[in-house]
């Protein structure tokens, strides 16, 4: 493919495209070609060149995504479940080990995690499942965890990495939450500023002096769009484990994961962000928020 006088990122582009393995490699490095290539008269034969092959390989894309199979390793999804996806040395196995009770082999060779690696992060009471999957890139890559998942943490220490999975991630419904992996030392600033241009859900972290670990466990969990509701008894304190509610939960739901028969509560009081003051007294209906604690009379 010519490519006489064209920009250092194109030639950039062209060699990464000519020394990748996978279709969709060879896909993401002729995009850039395309964006690349001058757009004057002179370069209008090479542009419907680059075209016409991206419009090639889409389609042998799709087809071999058709034939291709996937499978969740019979791993059982639990009521919050996230998956880290990024390429190799990103830091995905010391991120998991960073958040759960997970404890990963760790390595600096390539493509060392060859099957998803399951974790459970606390946070404030609740159990977030969260899970390394291997590699994008690699041949152990699993599209239906990726599928499944409430919440994506797109890791990733480069932001051509980023445009990658982006593209690689645009049809799957669940959250994306972009996880700037930040140990190479990029200026913090201007990254901040590049990431909120690109108005996305971002967090920067550096998985080797553990910045920003808190905020991103706060930021999981705000993403599954959950809240936290305690139990308690009359004249007892509030139980320690919450119960994890939809985000229109009402008293009545919290009724129904306790009692066979909701008809057998008399009198319900509320504390807590929902109530209007301490001890409330309100009915089945009524819509609770998060960190609530609600306590039943029964008949």
């Amino acid at each position: 493919m010519a490519s006489t006088n064209q920009s250092p990122q194109y030639k950039k582009a062209e060699s990464l495209f000519l020394s990748v393995k996978t279709d969709k490699d060879r896909l993401f490095y002729l995009e850039e070609m395309i964006r690349e290539c001058p757009k004057h008269k002179s370069s209008e034969k090479m542009l419907a060149q680059l075209k016409t092959r991206r419009k090639k390989l889409l389609k042998k894309i799709e087809v071999g995504n058709k034939k291709g199979k996937t499978t969740k390793q019979g791993i059982k999804k639990e009521e919050m479940q996230a998956v880290i996806v990024g390429f190799t040395n990103t830091g995905r196995s010391e991120l998991l080990s960073m958040l759960t009770n997970a404890r990963p082999e760790i390595a600096q060779h390539e493509f060392t995690t060859k099957q998803p690696i399951v974790g459970m992060m606390g946070f404030q009471g609740t159990g977030i499942q969260i899970i390394e999957i291997p590699a994008f890139g690699s041949e152990y890559y699993d599209k239906g965890l990726v599928n499944s998942a409430d919440v994506i943490l797109v890791l990733v220490t480069e932001l051509l990495q980023l445009e990658k999975l982006l593209w690689e991630l645009s049809r799957t419904r669940a959250e994306r939450i972009v996880v700037f992996n930040n140990k190479n030392g990029i200026d913090e600033r201007k990254l901040e500023a590049t990431l909120r241009s690109k108005k996305l859900n971002y967090i920067v972290i550096n998985t080797e002096t553990g910045k920003g670990l808190d905020e991103l466990k706060e930021k999981i969990f705000l993403e599954f769009h959950k809240i936290r509701v305690f139990t308690k008894e009359p004249g007892k304190e509030k139980s320690d484990n919450p119960l994890i509610l939809g985000p229109n939960a009402t008293v009545k739901d919290v009724a129904s994961k306790i009692f066979h028969d909701v008809s057998k509560v008399r009198e319900t009081k509320i504390w807590g962000p929902s109530s209007k003051f301490p001890g409330q007294i309100v009915g089945l209906n009524h819509r609770l928020k998060d960190l609530d604690v609600v306590e039943f009379k029964t008949r």
